[in-house]
């Protein structure tokens, strides 16, 4: 008996593809899923905030798994006052990683005879432009209204329409865009509670002086910023035989010249791969690259780069937010007083939109993932378990919180006021007790010569000598 089957129906003005290049196609997507997996928790700064928190891969709106160890919800322990430090949404690249790129792709374009890596890359649509300039992505916007919904979620008592909200924003667009699309997200939570409120309108103030303190801290620029010896380390890992052999092994792969390729070529194809999943959601072929090894050796670069610039490489690095640290314990001074005397809380509620070289120096000044030993460009395998992976500490949307709690059923007067800190919404155990809830008397005791002996003005002036040495550091 003859079948009836004949195979599908050709669309008319339509080619159907072969069915071993629809499979080879699928294999290819499946391997570079694949890829993008085992190398999206190496990416750094410009990881996407979900890689801290990989069930929001499946609820953005969710809290997560229940955590022990929060006051909350307690009816002897309600939050007076929430202060956030949080980083601008994802971006795209920044001006000069976009040139970068384009100088790479002119590369592989301009071979006489390329190989088929380097024809694929020769193909690939450079979609970049130079004035995105590190400007939001519209995956950013969603970051900070989703962490906003999250939030008021989170501390229900805070964010309600009666409470005021104090908002703050560096001046770079990324982050004022970022603290709108926040709001937008927390007019979005309250919308249904009484009274009407015009979240999204309501003013933030520009404050450089706290969000962006390092560009006001002269030794810091000086001495790190514009002093080209500082990222030693940096420098000479590039020059390494980690990155030699990454090197050599692109080079290899996309059949140019080892001399024509160099490490900050090679990381602009991995930051391209890290972008392209952040801002796009999609498995990039700059990720067929990459193996996990390459991405572990990329990583400790990124991290060497922040660990010199913006960590516990050099004092002057974490001294400088010191002015910002005060600050906050200033306004959780003023809360604990007010609550004494029976007066409302003038400031529940103070949101800053920052960058990661906000937070890390600030997270540094605190003794937060501190390693036994420093970073450097000759200790790479020795620090493969290391405390300081800046992916997992400030990614994109990366938040420091810090919760003040008056507890009414306390024995003593101490135990009235309690903090917890709380790092990309979960909490931070602190450096001094280990315990994620700490007295604030012993916080303020723990941290007091930061708070009495440290001044921005004095620890940020130079020097009478023009010696940019930074032994002096």
């Amino acid at each position: 008996m003859a079948s009836c089957f004949r195979g599908p129906v050709p669309v008319p003005g339509r080619r159907s593809l072969p069915l071993f290049l629809l499979l080879l196609r699928v294999s290819l997507a499946q391997e570079r899923a694949v890829a993008t997996s085992l190398l999206s928790g190496y990416f750094g700064t410009k990881s996407r905030y979900e890689e801290v928190n990989q069930h929001l891969l499946q609820d953005p709106l969710s809290l997560g798994p229940p955590e022990p160890g929060y006051l909350l919800p307690s009816a002897a322990c309600a939050p007076l006052q929430l202060r956030a430090l949080i980083r601008h949404g994802t971006r795209f690249p920044t001006e000069k990683q976009i040139r970068k790129l384009g100088q790479l792709h002119r590369l592989l374009r301009s071979q006489a005879r390329p190989c088929a890596a380097a024809q694929q890359f020769a193909r690939w649509d450079m979609w970049y432009q130079p004035d995105m300039d590190g400007k939001l992505a519209p995956k950013g916007r969603l970051d900070m209204e989703q962490l906003a919904q999250r939030l008021a979620a989170r501390f229900p008592g805070l964010f309600s329409p009666q409470r005021r909200f104090a908002f703050a924003s560096s001046s770079k667009h990324r982050c004022v865009e970022s603290s709108a699309a926040f709001r937008k997200g927390l007019q979005l939570a309250l919308h249904r509670q009484p009274p009407a409120r015009d979240i999204e309108n309501e003013e933030t103030e520009i404050n450089d002086k706290l969000m962006r303190f390092f560009e006001h801290c002269e030794k810091f620029v000086t001495f790190v910023e514009e002093n080209a010896t500082a990222m030693y380390e940096v420098d000479a890992f590039k020059q390494g035989p980690e990155m030699k052999r990454v090197l050599e092994k692109i080079a290899a792969t996309l059949c140019v010249p080892v001399r024509d390729l160099n490490a900050d070529l090679i990381q602009v194809a991995f930051f391209t791969c890290s972008f392209e999943l952040a801002i796009k959601n999609v498995n990039s072929p700059w990720c067929s690259l990459f193996n996990e090894e390459d991405a572990k050796v990329l990583e400790y670069l990124n991290d060497l780069k922040q660990y010199w610039k913006r960590g516990y490489g050099y004092d002057i690095n974490s001294r400088s937010s010191c002015i910002l640290f005060q600050d906050i314990f200033k306004h959780l001074d003023k809360a604990i007083a007010e609550s004494k005397s029976s007066m409302p809380i003038s400031s529940p509620v103070i949101l800053q939109f920052g960058h990661a070289e906000t937070l890390q120096p600030l997270l540094a000044l605190m003794g937060f993932f501190k390693d036994e030993e420093p970073l450097t460009a000759n200790n790479y395998k020795k620090q493969m378990h290391r405390k300081f992976r800046s992916g997992r500490i400030v990614p994109y949307a990366s938040n420091l919180i810090f919760v003040l709690y008056h507890c009414d059923q306390a024995k003593t007067p101490e135990e009235e006021y309690q903090v917890q800190i709380l790092l990309n919404e979960k909490l931070l155990p602190f450096p001094h007790s280990e315990e994620t809830v700490s007295l604030y008397t012993d916080l303020k005791n723990y941290y007091k010569d930061i708070l009495q002996n440290c001044h921005f003005s004095e620890e940020c002036k130079l020097s009478k000598t023009n010696n940019t040495s930074t032994d002096e550091l």
